[in-house]
C-alpha cells in the first residue's frame, strides 16, 4: 500500500515499511548487525518479515540481562543502561565485530552497518512514559570511514506494546533513510516520522557525524526538530553539537536568559554577569550545580514573512557558542511554559534574567487569553515554582529616568498582582549595572552592521565584533571581505 502526503509543495510517495526493509535486504552491498535492548527486537523483525534478509543481517541480538549486557559492552560508571554512552559502546562493539569476522578482502563492495537501541518503555504504574537512545553506524562507501546518526526519543503512548511498535517503525525509517536519504539530512529527519504521528513519540536530540555529513551543522538540524514540531525545545553545547536537555538540567539550579541575541551586546553580557552573581548567592542555590541557559524562541527567529531565516539563526548560534554558552531553542512563547519545561528536570531554585520590557509583557493579559484561567493560571504555573526574576533596568524615553521594579508601570488591573509578587521577593533588581549600557539595543546594532555604519563594535563584548567581521555575520561586509570576494 502506498500512502500520499503533502510536502515541499509537491506530492511524495511514502514506501511501506515492508518496501523499505525489502529494498535494504535486496541490496547485495548492505550488511550489518542489529542490537536492541529494552523493547524487544522490534526493528529487525521488519527486515526478517520482508524477506531476503539472509544477505543483509549478520546478527540480531538482545542482551536483556544486565550482567550479560555488561559482559559484552562493559560497565557504565553511572551504572545506567539507557544512555548515549551505552549506545555508542554498542555501535562500536558491533561494528568492530563485523570488521574482525568478515574480512574486507573477501567483501570489497560491502557497506557495513550496525543499528542499535537501548530503551525503557512505560512502567507498570504509568508514571514514566519511557525514553531511549537509537543510533546507526554505517558506510556509504566501503573505502570511507563510518558515518553515525544518534538520536534520543521520548515515548508519548501509554502502552508498552504500542511503544515497542513505534520503536520498530522508527528504526526501519532510520536505516532506510541512512542509506537512501543521507545526502538530504533535513528530509531524512522528516522521513523518520513516516507511518508515525507526533503524538506517538518525540525526538528531542539528534547528531550527525562522519564523512557524508561533514558539511552538516547539528545546530541547524536541532532547529529543524523544533520547526517541524518534533519537539518543543532542543539544546546545543558550545561545541555546536546537540545535547540531551535532561543531562544538562537534571537537578540543577537553572538561570535562564531569553533574548534575540542579534547580535550579543554588552547589555546581554552585563545582565548575564550580574544576575549570575546574585543568583549564586541565593540560599537555595548551589554554585557548583548551577547552569546558565541562553534561550531563543522560535518566534524570535521568524522574519516579517513568518519564515525562519536559517542563516540568521546560524549567525546568532556561532556567536553564542564562541562565548561558551549553552543554547536552548524553544517553542515557548510564554515564560510560564519555559519554567514548566525546566520543572520537568529539576525542583531546585530557578531564575529568569530579563529587562524591564520583558517583565511588563509578562503582566499583559493578552498573552494568556488561550488559558481558561487567564493570567492567574499562568502566574500560578510561573511563580508557584521556586522561581525569581532578576530585573535589569531600562532608560526611559526621556533619556534621564531609570526604570526599575519600583517605578515600572503595568496595566492598572495588574497593579495589585504585580505588588503581590514584587513584595514577596519574586522580583529582584540588578543594581550593580553599567549605566553606559542602557543605551545599547541589539536591533540598533544589527541595523548599523547591515548599513555599514561605524561605531557598533564598541557596543559588543570583547572578541564578538572581530568574529562578526571575520565570518561576515549579519550581512557584515568589511573591506577585507569585499577584496577577498572580488578576487
Amino acid at each position: 500500500m502506498e500512502i500520499k502526503y503533502q510536502s515541499d509543495a509537491h506530492i511524495e510517495s511514502i514506501p511501506s515499511l515492508k518496501e523499505k526493509a525489502l529494498r535494504i535486504n535486496l541490496n547485495p552491498n548492505i550488511y550489518g548487525t542489529f542490537a536492541e535492548i529494552g523493547a524487544g527486537q522490534e526493528t529487525v523483525r521488519h527486515f526478517f518479515r520482508a524477506g531476503g534478509a539472509s544477505g543483509t543481517i549478520a546478527k540480531a541480538m538482545s542482551a536483556y540481562d544486565k550482567s550479560f549486557s555488561d559482559s559484552i559492552y562493559g560497565i557504565e560508571e553511572d551504572r545506567r543502561y539507557v544512555t548515549e554512552d551505552r549506545l555508542k559502546k554498542m555501535l562500536d562493539h558491533e561494528t568492530n565485530l563485523i570488521e574482525d569476522r568478515i574480512p574486507r578482502k573477501d567483501n570489497p563492495t560491502k557497506m557495513y552497518f550496525s543499528y542499535a537501541n537501548t530503551v525503557t518503555t512505560i512502567d507498570f504504574a504509568k508514571r514514566y512514559k519511557g525514553h531511549g537512545w537509537v543510533g546507526m553506524k554505517f558506510q556509504i562507501n566501503p573505502k570511507e570511514d563510518y558515518n553515525m546518526i544518534i538520536l534520543h526519543i521520548r515515548f508519548k503512548e501509554n502502552d508498552a506494546r504500542l511503544q515497542q511498535e513505534t520503536l520498530g517503525v522508527l528504526g526501519t525509517n532510520l536505516i532506510y533513510g541512512a542509506f537512501y536519504k543521507y545526502n538530504e539530512p533535513k528530509k531524512l529527519l522528516r522521513y523518520l516520522y513516516d507511518h508515525l504521528d507526533k503524538d506517538q513519540m518525540e525526538i528531542d536530540t539528534i547528531n550527525f557525524s562522519g564523512p557524508v555529513f561533514k558539511n552538516v551543522d547539528n545546530r541547524l538540524i536541532s532547529l529543524q526538530l523544533v520547526k517541524n514540531g518534533m519537539t518543543d525545545a532542543v539544546m546545543f553545547a558550545p561545541d555546536g553539537n546537540n545535547v540531551l536537555p535532561a543531562r544538562v538540567l537534571y537537578k540543577k539550579n537553572i538561570l535562564a536568559f531569553r533574548g534575540s541575541f542579534r547580535p550579543v551586546t554588552k547589555v546581554n553580557e552585563d545582565i548575564h554577569d550580574k544576575s549570575l552573581e546574585i543568583f549564586k548567592k541565593e540560599n537555595r542555590v548551589n554554585p557548583e550545580k548551577t547552569k546558565v541557559i541562553f534561550e531563543i524562541t522560535l518566534s524570535n527567529l521568524r522574519s516579517h514573512d513568518g519564515e525562519i531565516d536559517e542563516q540568521d539563526f546560524m549567525d546568532r548560534a556561532r556567536l553564542l557558542c564562541s562565548l561558551g554558552h549553552t543554547v536552548l531553542i524553544s517553542n515557548f512563547k510564554e515564560y510560564y511554559r519555559l519554567v514548566e519545561y525546566f520543572s520537568l528536570y529539576t525542583k531546585n531554585r530557578m531564575g529568569l534574567a530579563m529587562g524591564v520590557n520583558n517583565l511588563v509583557d509578562i503582566f499583559d493579559e493578552k498573552y494568556y487569553r488561550h488559558l481558561s484561567g487567564g493570567i492567574l493560571e499562568a502566574f500560578g504555573k510561573l511563580f508557584f515554582k521556586d522561581l525569581r526574576v532578576y530585573l535589569y533596568p531600562m532608560l526611559d524615553k526621556d533619556g534621564k529616568t531609570i526604570i526599575t521594579s519600583d517605578n515600572l508601570k503595568v496595566h492598572p488591573r495588574m497593579k495589585e498582582l504585580y505588588k503581590f509578587f514584587k513584595y514577596n521577593g519574586k522580583v529582584v533588581d540588578i543594581t550593580d549595572y553599567d549605566t553606559n549600557n542602557l543605551e545599547i539595543f541589539s536591533r540598533k546594532v544589527f541595523q548599523m552592521i547591515k548599513n555599514g555604519d561605524q561605531g557598533w563594535e564598541k557596543m559588543l563584548p570583547k572578541g564578538v565584533a572581530e568574529l562578526i567581521k571575520e565570518q561576515s555575520l549579519f550581512g557584515c561586509e568589511t573591506e577585507e571581505v569585499l577584496i577577498r570576494d572580488n578576487k
